[in-house]
């Protein structure tokens, strides 16, 4: 979008060139063949370019006439360019487009704590499902004509067209205000670009990060991505364990794919002061809205599954839970 629009006003000022140029050329033709003065050819030139029929200050000679003719001949071409792409334009529906691309930016400009996805391909395309399931703002970044056709079917997407890599492009989908940012480009050393210009312009910002090849990972890491997903070797994994746990991997998709199930982190920090403190049985969380805790970390990074109800709630933890969106609200409402 943002190319054609450039393009656009790029041709329009050339066809703007072309007609000060043309104005200039009938100013020095009449100046010299017919010795008109500067404004006696400046207005005629004027007068023959806007085709508005009034007659030329003086008679013109047999060379005047012929130059005439060649103007005219001139600024008709310029014409007939200057409108076929405005034409162009408004037929394209690039005029439309432009307008939601404002619409867009100025949208993007009001939110916050959301998520950057950089690149719409086949993890692009999950990651937004999965961001748009939990009710997450996300800002995607795309550089292809064939993503960007794929994100105008959708009017609620918010989207940008450009390199990821660039400092601008990330700024303009209000990387200063993001909670987090994907990078799922289709090259790692691409991805490793977009994690190092995040990282510069956020070293706080959350960074995940898609690899393809096992030696990508460290560089990743070095460069600043906080985690770092490889697609093939999960999905290998996941045929593997078809084959060995059938059974569990199925219930796990089931409970990941369901709708209406969620599994949620809940920082302790987060909760009401008279909660922390407390341990998981004072919290009565299954009893007060059928939600169930099935994992604690500690603020020191350990994860323990299936938590001691006596597990107090320190700062900096944080509990896993489990259960439907109702039970899941109805904790928030109990426990924030």
């Amino acid at each position: 979008m943002h190319k054609k629009h450039f393009q656009f006003i790029k041709k329009l000022r050339i066809a703007a060139i072309m007609t000060l140029g043309t104005i200039a050329f009938g100013v020095i033709g009449f100046m010299v063949i017919e010795g008109y003065t500067f404004s006696e050819a400046f207005y005629t030139t004027i007068i023959i370019l806007s085709t508005v029929g009034l007659g030329v200050v003086h008679t013109l000679s047999n060379a005047g006439r012929w130059f005439v003719s060649v103007l005219i001949i001139i600024s008709i071409g310029i014409f007939a360019y200057g409108i076929a792409q405005i034409t162009s334009y408004i037929m394209e529906g690039e005029v439309q487009r432009y307008l939601k691309l404002k619409k867009i930016l100025k949208m993007i400009g009001k939110i916050q704590g959301h998520v950057i996805v950089c690149g719409y391909g086949r993890n692009g395309k999950q990651a937004c499902k999965q961001l748009r399931s939990h009710n997450q703002d996300f800002v995607v970044i795309e550089n292809s004509e064939k993503g960007i056709e794929d994100l105008r079917e959708d009017d609620e997407f918010l989207f940008i067209q450009g390199d990821a890599t660039r400092d601008e492009i990330l700024i303009e989908a209000g990387i200063e205000k993001a909670c987090a940012l994907i990078t799922t480009l289709p090259s790692d050393a691409a991805n490793v670009f977009v994690v190092l210009t995040a990282r510069e312009l956020r070293s706080d910002i959350k960074i995940i990060s898609r690899a393809s090849e096992s030696s990508s990972e460290g560089k990743l890491r070095r460069a600043g991505a906080d985690n770092v997903i490889m697609p093939d070797k999960i999905g290998g994994s996941h045929m593997a364990t078809l084959v060995t746990r059938p059974d569990v991997l199925e219930f796990i998709d089931h409970i990941t794919g369901k709708v209406n199930i969620r599994l949620e982190e809940i920082m302790i920090n987060k909760l009401k002061e008279i909660y922390k403190g407390k341990t998981i049985r004072e919290l009565e969380v299954r009893n007060r809205t059928g939600a169930n805790i099935i994992g604690f970390k500690t603020s020191e990074g350990e994860y323990i599954i299936n938590p001691s109800p006596d597990t107090i709630m320190k700062p900096d933890s944080k509990l896993f839970v489990l259960g439907t969106s109702e039970e899941v609200e109805e904790l928030t409402k109990v426990l924030f």
